[in-house]
């Protein structure tokens, strides 16, 4: 068993520290790499004339990179602790952002976008989620669901910041001074505030991380988790167009979608209540279901405005308590000895569905007809998603 830091004199105050520090370089970092692009697309295709899919495409590949990265960066987490490789991925998150800046052809764009990748896997929530669980042990829900509170702010702050600095400087001078906040600001505090001792853990031969990864209940969670963030995802890329196509106007259907967002922080305020009063195997297969039955009633109901907007805040009441509910797979079911491999195994294909989820979802509604069939299939996969969970528990 890994050692209690939270049993520790005078620990406290260092645990703080690192809440408020992660806190921080997540809601800069998703705000930087992740939310800035969808803002700033429409002014790269018609600056350089390479077109939105290939421009896309770019972006999609950093997220798989994100995650067949993420795997040993597990691994020397669990070793090493969040310090060194968090302030690593800054300093390169900082160096793509400048390469992206500079990028004068599709392919150096691409390339960039690629490193930027490898950031990712250093700095988004999957370290930060195995130094919280690690330092954290018992309490570790109320620092994860803080965390996600404040990070799930990253679009409601830079998309709009990201817009004004559009508008006063041209998309390559936005992405430098994107960059340069992110190097005063997160390279420093991840270097100085993650300070605190890793704690050291005993060898433990029953959930040796190898053996976990090749047992049944460990796959078959994995494809679960993977089916879920494939149906979660594309609904929050695709709910405009479905929007659209139900009457409304893109304005109307935007403030639905920031509206989800909301839901989204109500959704993780209520989990720790939820995980204390519910095995993992329930509320694994109840958020599931419930994100399953949103989505497909999103394709179902044909209005009127004020449901479908309705429908988009439970939709993000669910992802965000999804966001969550992977966080504590592991610990859940294993234990936090090895938490940093095995959600890196967990995270890669996971990652991988999200990547190709918006494309998945504009090419379904292309072949069914239109984007209301598409929610009801993303439902269905949702439900097989829900089904599978219960067979990724370990007795």
């Amino acid at each position: 068993m890994h050692a209690d830091t939270t049993a520790r004199p005078g620990i406290d105050a260092g645990l703080r520290r690192v809440l408020i520090v992660l806190c921080t370089t997540e809601i800069i970092s998703w705000g930087v790499l992740y939310y800035a692009f969808p803002v700033l697309l429409p002014t790269i295709s018609a600056g350089t004339g390479w077109s939105l899919a290939a421009i896309t495409a770019g972006f999609s590949a950093s997220q798989i990179v994100a995650g067949l990265v993420g795997i040993p960066v597990g691994r020397l987490l669990d070793r090493h602790g969040p310090r060194a490789i968090m302030t690593a991925g800054s300093i390169i998150a900082v160096l793509a952002l400048v390469a992206l800046a500079t990028a004068d052809s599709l392919v150096w764009f691409t390339a960039a976008w690629l490193l930027a990748g490898v950031a990712m896997a250093g700095i988004f929530y999957a370290p930060a989620f195995a130094a919280l669980t690690r330092w954290y042990g018992a309490r570790r829900v109320s620092a994860l669901t803080a965390l996600t509170l404040v990070a799930g702010l990253a679009s409601t702050v830079f998309a709009p910041l990201t817009a004004v600095l559009n508008e006063r400087l041209d998309w390559r001078g936005t992405y430098l001074v994107l960059a340069g906040f992110l190097a005063v600001t997160t390279i420093p505090l991840h270097l100085w505030g993650l300070r605190l001792p890793w704690p050291a853990v005993e060898h433990e031969t029953a959930h040796a991380p190898s053996a976990v990864a090749r047992s049944r209940p460990f796959l078959v969670l994995v494809v679960a988790m993977s089916l879920a963030a494939f149906s979660v995802y594309a609904v929050v890329i695709n709910l405009v167009p479905l929007l659209t196509e139900r009457g409304m106007t893109t304005s109307a259907a935007a403030v639905a979608l920031g509206l989800g967002g909301v839901g989204q922080v109500l959704g993780r305020l209520g989990y720790a209540r939820l995980a204390a009063r519910t095995s993992v195997r329930t509320r694994t297969v109840l958020i599931l279901l419930v994100s399953a039955a949103v989505t497909a009633l999103l394709g179902v109901v044909p209005g009127p405005a004020l449901l479908l907007i309705a429908g988009s805040v439970l939709a993000g009441v669910t992802r965000g308590i999804f966001t969550l509910v992977q966080a504590t797979a592991i610990t859940d079911r294993w234990g936090a000895v090895h938490y940093g491999q095995l959600n890196g195994l967990l995270t890669a294909p996971v990652m991988l569905t999200a990547a190709i989820a918006p494309w998945a979802g504009s090419a379904m509604a292309a072949w069914l007809g239109g984007y209301p069939a598409v929610f009801v299939v993303l439902g269905v996969i949702g439900v097989l998603a829900a089904a599978l969970s219960t067979a990724g528990v370990p007795r």
